[in-house]
């Protein structure tokens, strides 16, 4: 169980729906935080609300410059949580070069530019806590989810790497990965969203398993093994039954 009176975390991605759920959650656990998006007028709200204390910084995952600016006025930190990401629904027929290049360089490029600034200073101390957002749609490719599906798989296999080096440094590294939850990401698509979460019980979910030892998280359960599961498919079984033809 962690002790997190005391403790300052950066979110990135605090702005909307989750992340905002999260900042809201471990600031009512005395958590000191540091609030980075790119929409600050939204942030200074919600850092208006918080019940701990908590810093506004401007943040765009996509430049290197702002990264680095915004990791130096983050300061020193004992925990980042990555939540940053842009969605939209695609296949490949429709292809849109914008919105993919978007999704991958915010989702997982976003993440490593991040990370580049915060895993070496934690490293040196020998002491940090790193979170990072995969998804359900990250186990294996699906339909309709060009660009996002392989953002997400990416931020998965980069957490479980740190994790192969990191274990037993003091870096604290894990991986949260959610089904649908209800934000303006998801009122993009037209398609059955099985299991939708609201933001509040999905941070629930995140912020409980920030307080475990254990690498990952997937939910909902029940939800998680269909994906966790499809990955043990055989190819010429799973696409007929996860993207059959029309």
């Amino acid at each position: 169980m962690t002790n997190w009176i005391g403790k300052r975390y950066w979110i990135v991605g605090a702005s909307e729906g989750l992340g905002r759920a999260v900042a809201e959650r471990l600031s009512a656990l005395g958590v000191e935080l540091v609030l980075s998006a790119r929409n600050t007028d939204r942030l200074e709200e919600l850092a208006a609300e918080l019940p701990a204390r908590a810093h506004v910084v401007g943040i765009d995952v996509s430049d290197s410059a702002s990264v680095k600016a915004a990791a130096t006025e983050a300061g020193e930190i004992d925990g980042l949580v990555y939540l940053a990401g842009v969605y939209w629904p695609q296949a490949a027929q429709d292809w849109d070069a914008d919105q993919v290049e978007a999704m991958c360089d915010i989702n997982f490029t976003g993440a490593a530019r991040v990370l580049g600034q915060v895993v070496p200073r934690f490293v040196e101390r020998g002491t940090g806590h790193v979170v990072l957002t995969g998804s359900l749609s990250g186990f294996r490719g699906l339909p309709g989810a060009i660009g996002y599906c392989a953002s997400k798989a990416g931020v998965m296999s980069l957490a479980e790497s740190m994790q192969a080096d990191l274990r037993g440094t003091g870096v604290k590294v894990q991986v949260v990965n959610p089904g649908f939850i209800r934000t303006r990401l998801t009122e993009k698509n037209d398609f059955a969203m099985p299991f939708i979460m609201d933001p509040e019980p999905a941070a629930h979910e995140f912020v409980e398993h920030m307080m475990t030892d254990n690498f990952a998280r997937s939910f909902p359960t029940v939800f998680s093994w269909l994906f966790r599961l499809s990955q043990f498919l055989p190819d010429w079984l799973y696409f007929p039954i996860f993207a059959p033809r029309r």
